[in-house]
């Protein structure tokens, strides 16, 4: 027992050495797309960057989260979830977490679209059927778990559950799309409601907790379109976004009082300002499209998929800077000013962040099959994944 003990707790202290370049939760640290990583290859051999590993994790769209040597992801196999725990270094599996969850294709590969977020010694994920789950970061074992559905009232939107859970002090919000409740706030130690608040129904974005004149707010682009709450579940001011099957699934996109917001099936995109009461368009245009994979905004422009075209738009003014198609319907990330492309097709590219013009630096066929996974690149270390679960991870350290 003592020695079990020991080994437990030098697991939880290696989950426990975080970087200032890893990647704990959906879009990254700031919850933005962008890396503060620098220093990391953007010139590859011919082959591109080295393989250090590779797994299959079973179908989803779930991105990674990095913290230390550790990595973490989902996937589905024989209609079972299965929460990772990988080795970073070595890629050798160091916990996993599994439990019953349909495939469910439904005009896509199926499985969780919903990425692991880490807060310290805890693990949260979503599957797309609700099953909540708190797991301790040393060894997978579950904290507590709750069902969306079952245990909380929810309605499982079309193409399931995909928001990530997010977390904010001692709460974890979720968005669940109840009758009497769309968006709650857990404690994240017990998962006991703490608030509950709206009647919409449920995104497929995750929420995106920010500050406004100093107050914490809560925005969710939902199956009504654009909600703001404070951190307390009060509404304080929501925008209509109608689309086709209610999907509304990028992130909006906070920037001062300014929001942009972004959806596919030809309904375009609009910037809004934040009064404080309520939402005032700035403008809005059919130019950026975003039918899944969220936007990224860097130095006043924002570099996005408009369906299955990369462009650049003027954050601003809604302008397009230009437009590189040939990646399909793609998905990128920003760090030390290069977009950390994963095409469609599983080509990754590197390519400067500039509204002046599309530079590719770097490009290599690094997956196979339909790519609509975010990469991630975190302490030199590039994770590209399929929707059928190959998860591969690149060495760019330069070392």
């Amino acid at each position: 027992m003592t020695k079990f003990i020991s080994s437990l707790a030098l697991a939880l202290a290696a989950v426990q050495i975080a970087s200032a370049n890893d990647w704990p939760q959906w879009r990254g640290p700031d919850r933005d797309g962008i890396s503060a990583e620098a220093g990391w290859l953007t010139q590859w051999p011919e082959g591109g960057p080295k393989q250090l590993w590779k797994h299959n994790v079973g179908i989803s769209c779930s991105s990674v989260a990095v913290v230390g040597d550790h990595v973490f992801t989902m996937g589905n196999q024989n209609e079972s979830d299965t929460v990772w725990c990988y080795d970073a270094k070595s890629g050798a599996p160091v916990w996993k977490h599994t439990y019953a969850c349909p495939l469910d294709p439904h005009q896509f590969e199926g499985g969780s679209g919903a990425t692991p977020t880490v807060d310290g010694n805890f693990v949260f994920t979503c599957s797309r059927a609700g099953h909540l789950f708190c797991l301790n970061a040393a060894d997978g074992k579950p904290v507590w778990s709750k069902n969306l559905i079952k245990d909380l009232g929810g309605k499982v939107p079309t193409w399931g559950y995909a928001g990530s859970p997010v977390v904010i002090g001692k709460l974890v919000i979720i968005d669940v799309g109840a009758i009497d409740g769309t968006t709650m706030a857990l404690d994240k130690k017990t998962g006991a409601v703490v608030w509950k608040s709206g009647t919409d129904g449920a995104s497929y974005a995750t929420s995106m907790p920010f500050k406004h004149d100093g107050t914490d707010c809560l925005v969710t682009f939902n199956a009504f379109g654009l909600v703001i709450r404070s951190a307390a579940g009060k509404e304080l001011a929501r925008h209509p976004w109608k689309t086709s099957y209610d999907i509304n699934a990028a992130v909006p996109i906070i920037s001062g009082d300014k929001i942009f917001i972004s959806s596919g099936y030809n309904h375009g995109c609009a910037l809004l300002q934040f009064t404080g009461a309520e939402l005032k368009p700035v403008w809005e245009n059919k130019k950026m499209r975003n039918h899944f994979n969220s936007s990224v905004l860097w130095k006043g422009s924002l570099y996005g998929f408009d369906e299955s075209t990369l462009t650049c738009l003027d954050f601003a003014t809604g302008d397009v800077k230009w437009i590189q198609p040939g990646l399909g319907k793609g998905s990128l990330m920003i760090a030390d000013g290069r977009m950390v492309i994963q095409g469609e097709q599983g080509d990754l590219v590197i390519a400067d962040a500039s509204p002046a013009a599309f530079k590719e630096l770097a490009r290599a066929k690094v997956l196979d099959k339909r790519c609509w996974v975010v990469p991630v690149l975190a302490n030199g270390r590039i994770y590209c994944k399929n929707n059928l679960g190959d998860l591969v991870c690149l060495d760019v350290s330069g070392k």
